[in-house]
Order: structure tokens, then C-alpha cells, then sequence
């Protein structure tokens, strides 16, 4: 824009409303030879005369009249963009939509708690939660997606984590299920069981595969799914196995979930490595009180869903 000069448009703009060179000059902060002199440049930058004399006072050209409402809309929108942004967020009159992507364990269970949080407080907020294939960072980089729900960790450089709560996996049987029922879990009795294997948690479930290799044990995967509402689903009216986040069962105090849904859950017989899930932003985002208000609020209600008291038990 080497050929384009903003101060000029703030000058045609207060020179249409003012009609007097005069009175531009004085509420510019400009001497009146130099408010004539920006008059003249205007003139050859437009090819218009734009304020022609008429006896003792200036009048506009029709192109003038023509310009006059479109310069100030543009030096509004200019002035707005160069001033430096606002924090203030009126929650109550903000009207934006926001997409979260997640699993669909974190829909079934906590998309309820954080819509009426997010909605509670911005009743014109409107959301959208978008369904979680594998990670993919393009959807934050690109706007598509404002925040990600996921493994931390497992993200691009730039992209900004926050966390939400720690994590880890435990075994889940149907109540009744003979595992439970007699004798003590124990890695081959466990490993000897026919196993249902979520997909979409791979990445966690191989530190599984891998504490129960060290033993020279092996799961029986069975059937495999999607995700873990599908392997819950399943376990529970079949003699099958699986391992599954705590977080899935809804609250620390995942025995007493567990018997509501039909389930018994247990401590794995090997040790396996927690894992946190975080919130997962781009940057771009950063400055916008209204993104950082969403934020706020969805670790906020994610930390208090899992809150561990002293009392939870596996």
C-alpha cells in the first residue's frame, strides 16, 4: 500500500463533516496551511475537487455528498482496527459460536455440564461439538475448531495445552463377571480373559500391552470398537473384558458409577502409567477475551467433574 496514506482518509472525513478547512484544521491539531495543503493531496488523490468555494463558505462536490457516508464507515472500521483491543466482555450480550472437538466419552459425559456452564453465563453463546478422529492440529491452526479436548501431549509445537485433569486406565467387567467374583485379579487371569479393545485409544492401551509383555502375557483382543462407550457397552452384557480412562465412568468415585451402569470396576493387576487430558488451543487465540473466557470456564467445570476427594475409590 505504498500508494495509500490512512492519515488522508481521516482528513477527507472530518473535512466532509466539517465543511471548512478551518474548523478540520483546529479539531485535527493542524495548522490551517496545513490542512490546506492535505485538501490539495486529497484533491489529486480522488481527481475531485471535493469542497469548492461558494461565497464566503466551502460546499461539497456530488462526489463529495457521494463519499461522505462510505469515508466515515471506513475510517470508523480503520480507527477500530489500529486501536488496541478491548478486554471487556459483556457475557450477557456476547453472541458467538464456539466448537469444541472430543471424544465421545467426554460428550457423554461432560459436554452437558460445560454447555450449561458456557450457556449459564452467555445465554446467546451458541455451541457446537465436533466429533474426534485422529489428532489433528490443521482444524486449530485453521479456526475450524476453537478448542480441543484430548491427550496432552499429543499435539503440534505451537499449540497451546492447558490442563484439565489426570487420568488412568482401569479394568471394567460386568457385575457378577467370574473375574471379580473369586480369587484374586491376577495378570494371567486376567490376560487369559477375551478383551475388548477401543481404537481410538491405542495410544494409551499400549502401555497396557506392554507392562502385561513383560510378563510374557498377552490379551486376547476379541472384538474391537470405536471407542470406549462402545467397549462399556459391550462388557456389560457379555463375559468380555476391558480397560477403559476413570474419567469414563463420570466422577472419582468410579466404583459407585460403575454398579448404576451394571458394571464393576478394578484396578489393573499391572502397573500402567497415568496420563493427563488437556485443553488444546492455537495461538491466534490468545488475545481474545472471549476465547479466554471459554477456556476458563470448560477447565474450570472439567477439574470439578473430576475432583478427586480422599474417599474415591477404584
Amino acid at each position: 500500500m505504498r500508494d495509500a496514506d490512512l492519515n488522508l482518509l481521516a482528513a477527507l472525513d472530518v473535512l466532509l463533516a466539517e465543511g471548512s478547512v478551518t474548523r478540520a484544521a483546529r479539531r485535527l491539531g493542524l495548522s490551517e496551511s496545513a490542512m490546506s495543503r492535505t485538501l490539495t493531496r486529497l484533491r489529486v488523490a480522488t481527481g475531485d475537487p471535493l469542497l469548492v468555494r461558494a461565497g464566503r463558505r466551502l460546499v461539497p462536490t456530488p462526489r463529495a455528498d457521494a463519499l461522505r457516508d462510505q469515508v466515515h464507515a471506513l475510517a470508523r472500521e480503520v480507527r477500530a482496527v489500529l486501536r488496541p483491543h478491548s478486554d471487556r466482555l459483556d457475557l450477557r450480550t456476547l453472541d458467538v459460536t464456539f466448537t469444541l472437538r472430543a471424544s465421545e466419552g467426554f460428550l457423554q459425559l461432560l459436554s452437558g455440564r460445560v454447555s450449561r456452564a458456557i450457556t449459564d453465563a452467555a445465554p446467546h453463546v451458541r455451541l457446537r461439538f465436533a466429533a474426534k478422529a485422529d489428532w489433528d492440529a490443521h482444524p486449530l491452526r485453521e479456526g475450524a475448531v476453537d478448542l480441543e479436548i484430548g491427550l496432552a501431549g499429543k499435539s503440534a509445537p505451537e499449540i497451546r495445552t492447558q490442563l484439565l485433569f489426570h487420568d488412568a486406565l482401569i479394568g471394567v467387567v460386568r457385575s457378577g463377571h467370574e473375574l471379580v467374583g473369586t480369587g484374586e485379579i491376577t495378570p494371567r487371569r486376567y490376560a487369559s480373559c477375551g478383551h475388548v479393545a477401543a481404537s481410538r485409544g491405542e495410544h494409551v492401551s499400549r502401555a497396557l500391552d506392554a507392562a502385561l509383555g513383560r510378563l510374557g502375557l498377552e490379551r486376547r483382543i476379541v472384538v474391537e470398537v470405536p471407542g470406549y462407550p462402545d467397549a462399556m457397552r459391550i462388557v456389560r452384557s457379555s463375559d468380555l473384558v476391558t480397560a477403559i480412562p476413570r474419567s469414563c465412568l463420570g466422577n472419582s468415585l468410579v466404583g459407585d458409577q460403575a454398579r448404576e451402569l451394571g458394571l464393576h470396576s478394578f484396578a489393573l493387576p499391572v502397573a500402567v502409567a497415568g496420563f493427563s487430558i488437556a485443553a488444546m488451543w492455537h495461538p491466534s487465540r490468545d488475545p481474545d477475551p472471549a476465547h479466554r473466557w471459554l477456556r476458563k470456564t470448560v477447565v474450570s467445570t472439567c477439574r470439578q467433574a473430576y475432583a478427586r476427594p480422599a474417599s474415591a475409590v477404584v
